[in-house]
């Protein structure tokens, strides 16, 4: 299924507002895609720092919702967004809405490249990130995600 009837930012580089963070993972594009969009699968490795499980409510479609709880031992982060772009398997594109952007919307895009039968290039972009300290922070969580999205795959 192809839906790209919204759009999603720009591609851009990193600066004091955006990040690109790139992986390559031991999956096909249609795995990875397919852990991105199902609720049982992110709530185990969309987990930063002391996030000990993710709560997730995914309506993955163009236009759709969606909700991401991530529970630590002290509070619950709440997440929440809007898919723009949902090309399965070669991107993934939603509005990225939380307390760490101080509630701005944000768009994440995550692209996935195939580079042989069992690995994948990974392209995770977040712009419009309200500050530098604030890139610098989700440049550390997304690292640590897609660390743990590699390891479901290792």
């Amino acid at each position: 299924m192809s839906e790209t009837t919204r759009s999603a930012a720009p591609v851009g580089e990193d600066s004091d507002t955006s990040l690109r963070i790139t992986r390559r993972i031991r999956a096909t594009p249609e795995e990875l895609f397919d852990a991105w969009t199902n609720p049982e699968s992110v709530r185990v490795w969309m987990c930063p720092g002391d996030v000990k499980e993710a709560r997730a409510r995914l309506d993955a479609r163009v236009g759709g919702q969606f909700q991401i709880d991530m529970v630590t031992p002290k509070a619950t982060v709440e997440l929440s967004g809007e898919y723009l772009v949902v090309d399965r398997p070669r991107k993934l594109s939603f509005t990225w809405v939380s307390k760490p952007t101080n509630n701005l919307r944000t768009v994440v895009t995550i692209d996935l490249k195939p580079l042989g039968a069992d690995e994948t290039e990974l392209t995770l972009m977040h712009v419009g990130l309200p500050s530098a300290d604030s890139t610098k922070g989700h440049r550390i969580g997304w690292g640590t995600i897609l660390d743990k999205l590699a390891e479901k795959f290792a």
